[in-house]
């Protein structure tokens, strides 16, 4: 399964799309997931797992994304850290644009500053690639939600 921990509770990866993958998915303790992709709807393959789905389909055209996106998904992300023994998937089709810059959203709306949550994603997971339209798109909805981006960072 094409599937990146940035710590011991929050994973990035690619498409799941069949049942073999989202049993790996769940093999590794994944307990929830945001699928980004709007290519394939997750939730039944994860209903038999147990797996909370939030479906938060966008379209990967480099255009800006709207804060609601940024904010049901950090919303079901940090629902879904609070609960003591979960793990979380931010996937997309490919794992390259959507999904890095929905994990880069939700842990900097845990306190990490932009700059860092983006270097460790990169780090981690070589194929992310962050457009400027992302950045700048998930910096706008950490604006409008009164968080800085440059809070002591926390760990998820």
């Amino acid at each position: 399964m094409d599937m990146t921990w940035i710590n011991d509770r929050l994973a990035v990866g690619g498409g799941i799309w069949k049942a073999e993958k989202m049993a790996e998915v769940a093999g590794a303790g994944v307990t929830h997931i945001i699928d980004m992709q709007i290519e394939f709807d997750d939730t039944e393959l994860a209903r038999p797992h147990g797996i909370a789905v939030l479906w938060n389909p966008v379209n990967d055209d480099f255009q800006p994304k709207a804060a609601v996106v940024f904010a049901r998904g950090v919303e079901f992300a940090r629902e879904a850290l609070a609960a003591e023994g979960s793990r979380l998937l931010i996937h997309c089709a490919a794992g390259v644009h959507r999904a890095p810059m929905m994990a880069l959203a939700v842990l900097c709306s845990l306190g990490w500053e932009v700059a860092e949550a983006r270097r460790t994603i990169e780090q981690l997971r070589p194929v992310a690639d962050f457009a400027q339209v992302y950045v700048e798109s998930v910096e706008a909805f950490l604006r409008q939600q009164g968080r800085s981006a440059a809070k002591p960072r926390r760990r998820c």
